[in-house]
């Protein structure tokens, strides 16, 4: 029978995205405090030079990744095509990450020039989303960041995020 850290390991490498501590604990069946000590014992585990992957809090929640060092030799199990945003594309999800809940327009007016392919582009890569709507003349659509957006950036939360010069 696995002890509670193989428990905790298997848990979180069978996950796809990260996990919040409330869902670890309802797995596990252990209170926070419990969780807290597994989670350190394992990331202590995890820090040997010899091991391949790190725990790591993004998201409001843990998951299991490779580490950097391993990047390049890691990067050949996948075909997926890595792409960069444009310049325009970043300018925007650094304002809708910034001053978020935004209106499209709000963001044109910040920037001086039109966002919408901009926001299509950040919408299709899952780093923005549509939050709701304003209460004004003609509802328009209010703009937030994802959880892709932080585990992208390796945020735990938007508070992780360097201060605005603005």
């Amino acid at each position: 029978m696995l002890d509670r850290l193989g428990l905790l390991e298997a848990v979180l490498f069978a996950a796809s995205e990260p996990i919040g501590e409330t869902k670890l604990c309802n797995i596990l069946g252990i209170s926070a405090n419990d969780l807290a000590l597994l989670i350190d014992d394992y990331q202590a585990s995890l820090e040997e030079p010899l091991r391949g992957i790190m725990l790591r809090a993004v998201a409001d929640g843990w998951q299991l990744v490779t580490k950097p060092e391993t990047a390049e030799l890691v990067s050949q199990l996948t075909s997926q095509r890595r792409y960069r945003l444009s310049k325009p594309a970043l300018e925007v999800l650094a304002i809708v990450a910034y001053r978020q809940p935004i209106t499209r327009i709000e963001i044109e007016e910040l920037r001086g020039v039109q966002c919408e392919r901009s926001l299509l582009t950040l919408m299709e890569r899952n780093l923005i989303f549509e939050v709701g709507r304003k209460e004004a003349v003609g509802r328009p659509i209010l703009y937030g960041t994802t959880d892709t957006f932080l585990e992208q950036l390796n945020l735990c939360s938007l508070k992780d995020l360097p201060p605005s010069r603005s």
